[in-house]
């Protein structure tokens, strides 16, 4: 099965910036991660928040471009792990431009459920988890449906499978199968999340949880938004509920 466009071209961006930072001195990457990571410090009226590289331009941008940064390479193939299964079902479904705002979309709930959380910490958050978590969210309102990716009697074509008709949200988080996977996610993302690795003696590198919270419930509540094809109706939701029952590095998160 070929990938969709969109999904290519944004593994292409991701994995482009990875090797184009790989080719910098490490002073010059370090810069890039405190000018385009996330910083909640950045939002504190201090000095030390006016010292964090990137200005008020920063703060801006900086709740998308986080999502386009990656520690190394097991850090972005983790993520593309993910995201080429769930991603591209959600490529195919809304198209090239409704994908990518969906990916920044998602990014920047997860960076302000960090921020939330994590009011004044100086670590950039960098990783495209939240997004990640946003399009896996979003495919669960379609790919359980009756010929989707998910279910039993899928169809042979993944652009048709992309497009069957999606439960409305209510009738979604009563499909057992729906249910089971939203457990699945938030137990595993919990586990992980606690699981913090120690880096050296002076730096932290652990893993951003709540950001995948933030962009999981992005893409579960503002799906509808960007879904381009005709919610399924009630007949064909009862139906499909009847099929389906209920250098040194400064500190950094990783999403």
């Amino acid at each position: 099965m070929t990938l969709p466009r969109p999904m290519t071209l944004l593994l292409v961006v991701l994995f482009g910036i990875h090797a184009l930072r790989a080719l910098l001195p490490a002073e010059i990457d370090q810069e890039i991660i405190w000018t385009f990571g996330f910083v909640p410090a950045r939002y504190e009226a201090t000095l030390m928040a006016e010292q964090i590289p990137g200005g008020i331009g920063a703060g801006v941008w900086s709740f998308v471009t986080y999502s386009l940064l990656h520690a190394d390479l097991t850090h972005i193939g983790f993520n593309m792990l993910w995201m080429l299964p769930f991603g591209s079902a959600v490529a195919r479904r809304f198209g090239g431009m409704r994908f990518f705002l969906f990916f920044a979309v998602a990014s920047i709930a997860g960076a302000i459920v960090h921020l939330l959380t994590h009011v004044g910490e100086l670590a950039p958050m960098i990783g495209a988890s939240a997004a990640v978590s946003g399009t896996m969210a979003a495919s669960l309102r379609f790919a359980f449906q009756r010929g989707s990716f998910l279910s039993f009697g899928r169809s042979h074509d993944a652009d048709e499978a992309a497009r069957i008709p999606a439960l409305p949200l209510s009738q979604a988080l009563r499909n057992g199968r729906v249910l089971a996977f939203l457990g699945i996610w938030f137990v595993l993302d919990l586990m992980t999340g606690l699981g913090a690795i120690e880096i050296g003696l002076e730096s932290q590198q652990s893993i951003a949880w709540q950001a995948h919270v933030g962009g999981f419930l992005a893409g579960l509540l503002l799906f509808s938004l960007f879904d381009p094809v005709p919610r399924a109706n009630a007949d064909s939701a009862n139906l499909s509920s009847a099929e389906f029952p209920s250098g040194e590095n400064p500190p950094s998160r990783d999403v």
